[in-house]
């Protein structure tokens, strides 16, 4: 319903084309290679391939494509990755109707966009010397811990004991970490976390 709303809304605006929407990041990628857009308007939420690898694969192939990421989701670590995967824009679905267009228009000449929002955690971020490197940065304290021992090997019941956590806990707390990690299972957790030099001390199987 987003997705049609945002079609109607922007064919009617003077000096901008809608040339195709697609419901999944594979097909966002196909149909970037094949219209060449301006810009590219992508979820980080997506089937089949996720909005941030989606928007890698486009702007590897066509570096001239303005990808813009319009999402709900604004932790810090899709941000960065997104701006790893070469977006030049990020805002929030909540944005304004003006704001969207202001954006869609801003990426379309090569220019970055943020929400005021984004912009002000952006700033904050790095005026507080923060390392931008520094792995999911998205993620709770506790869901980094939940992660690190992820990445070890260690199964739900064993985090559960060294943590002194039940279960339960330990599951929710998994299921966030792969929403956020947009991942899809635990082992792809494991390769997320260990390209990021977690899991490194030596664990054992839970």
């Amino acid at each position: 319903m987003f997705r049609d709303g945002l079609r109607v809304a922007l064919s009617t605006l003077p000096g901008i084309e809608v040339i195709a929407d697609v419901a999944s990041g594979a097909q966002a990628v196909d149909a970037a290679r094949e219209h060449q857009p301006d810009v590219v308007l992508m979820d980080v939420n997506m089937p089949d391939l996720n909005g941030i690898e989606a928007t890698r694969r486009i702007v590897g192939e066509s570096p001239h494509i303005g990808v813009l990421i319009l999402t709900m989701f604004d932790e810090d670590e899709n941000v960065f990755q997104a701006m790893r995967a070469g977006a030049r824009g990020y805002l929030l679905k909540e944005a304004d109707q003006a704001d969207i267009v202001h954006a869609v228009r801003a990426v379309g000449r090569g220019n970055a966009v943020f929400g005021p929002a984004l912009a002000k955690r952006l700033i904050s971020y790095f005026a507080a010397g923060r390392d931008a490197a520094l792995p999911f940065t998205g993620l709770t304290d506790r869901e980094r811990e939940v992660l690190e021992l992820i990445a070890q090997g260690r199964g739900n019941p064993d985090i559960a004991r060294e943590l002194g956590l039940t279960v339960k806990t330990v599951r929710n707390h998994v299921s966030n970490i792969f929403a956020k990690l947009q991942v899809g299972d635990r082992a792809q957790a494991i390769v997320r976390a260990r390209e990021a030099g977690l899991g490194r001390a030596a664990g054992r199987a839970g």
